[in-house]
């Protein structure tokens, strides 16, 4: 009999001893609140891909305020003057959500870029970045890439012909046999 009450109250506090560690252990993903504004974006870098030189790339950056007091966004850094920002002027209340949106503009610009955006707000976690990435191609490369060259080739007697098409240029070959 004292077996089994000893066994009991072995298993009882055992039990009350991990329920107490469960409740301890919060999920990585619970979000605390701050005192305080607080920005949250839903992507930090946003991969563009490929495009060809000359291209304009526009991204909206969205974010959620997860604060508690409003967040207002002084001003927004580029990394140069090929990126135009543009964002949420308003105050932004706990809870909401607002957009910054960048406009890349690859003319002079060729191979790997990152631009990159420094938002200045009165968020609890000071300045944020946010980035563009992606690759510039020679927009000659790309276009010449893209369209596949056409060739009519036609035989008469004693003579070959050859016609080039490519990007609207015409390559022309006349060769006599002997």
């Amino acid at each position: 009999m004292k077996k089994a009450l000893v066994l009991a109250l072995s298993l009882s506090l055992a039990g009350f001893a991990a329920q107490a560690q469960t409740a301890a252990i919060k999920p990585a993903n619970a979000q605390q609140k701050v005192a305080g504004p607080q920005i949250q974006f839903e992507e930090m870098k946003y991969d563009f891909g490929s495009v060809k030189q000359g291209d304009i790339v526009e991204h909206v950056f969205k974010f959620k305020n997860v604060g508690t007091a409003p967040l207002v966004i002084a001003n927004i850094g580029t990394t140069c003057g090929c990126t135009v920002p543009d964002w949420t002027k308003e105050p932004i209340m706990p809870g909401k959500s607002g957009t910054v949106t960048a406009k890349f503009n690859s003319a002079g610009k060729m191979g790997m870029q990152n631009k990159v955006l420094t938002v200045e707000s009165n968020s609890a976690g000071g300045n944020t970045m946010v980035a563009l990435v992606g690759e510039i191609k020679d927009a000659a490369t790309a276009t010449t890439e893209a369209i596949p060259a056409k060739t009519d080739v036609s035989a008469g007697e004693g003579d070959v012909k050859q016609k080039t098409k490519m990007n609207d240029s015409k390559i022309k070959a006349k060769r006599k046999s002997s």
